[in-house]
């Protein structure tokens, strides 16, 4: 039986490499088969906002194709993918309250909303958690 992960992330996207890190730490325990669990909290419920968009990037001269921006909320549905295709899984939870505070309530459909309750309850469930919170 795979063992069960929870990460907890905290900041919102594009602000510094914590984030990223969390999702590369995550994308390594979905290659392994882990069952994960994340916990989206403050600013980190942005990641999964379904309305990200790329950009052009007219100071290198690129346009959307050539800038190649990168959406996390395509990272996450990457990351179902993974977790899926190496016998683990992930539950992605976004805190409401905080999604509330900052109207990114159209979250890509691989994810649901829920309370800090989640949170106890992947602590409870878990191995371990890791929390990459804000600096």
């Amino acid at each position: 039986m795979s063992k069960t992960l929870t990460f907890v992330l905290m900041d919102a996207p594009f602000e510094n490499s914590r984030t990223v890190t969390g999702l590369r730490l995550i994308d390594i325990a979905a290659h392994r088969g882990y069952h994960l669990k994340v916990f989206a909290y403050e600013g980190a419920v942005s990641l999964a906002f379904k309305e990200q968009k790329p950009h052009a990037n007219a100071v290198h001269g690129h346009d959307i194709d050539e800038e190649n921006h990168p959406l996390p909320h395509k990272w996450i549905e990457a990351l179902h993918k993974t977790a899926s295709a190496h016998g683990g899984s992930l539950d992605w939870v976004n805190c409401g309250l905080c999604v509330d505070e900052r109207g990114v309530n159209n979250a890509i459909e691989c994810t649901r909303r829920g309370t800090p309750a989640d949170l106890w309850s992947f602590a409870c469930e878990s191995e371990n958690t890791l929390v990459i919170s804000t600096s």
